[in-house]
């Protein structure tokens, strides 16, 4: 990946993430397809000042979407849990209303 901002495409922010991210120190993002574990480790030191301890990946397959009698697919896309090292200083996302 040549890019920081190529690998992270956004932060997942729901409920559970949410929850995750108080309990076990974990922020959770949608990734670029093709990011490996340490692009999604080295992009996350880099873009947030903090330290990774770890880095758990899930591919996800799109949804079959129909309207009518017509149908599409929303595209695959991957997952990634980053486990921050003890005593970092947690993220905060704000989102935009």
């Amino acid at each position: 990946m040549n890019s920081i901002f190529e690998v992270i495409r956004r932060p997942l922010v729901t409920e559970k993430t949410t929850l995750q991210k108080e309990g076990f120190r974990t922020l959770v993002f949608e990734v670029h397809r093709d990011a490996t574990k340490p692009d999604i480790k080295k992009a996350v030191e880099k873009l947030f000042s903090v330290k990774v301890e770890q880095v758990r990946t899930a591919n996800l397959p799109g949804k079959l979407r129909r309207q009518g009698r017509y149908q599409g697919h929303r595209p695959d896309w991957k997952k990634a849990y980053v486990l921050l090292k003890e005593g970092e200083k947690m993220i905060e996302f704000h989102e935009a209303i």
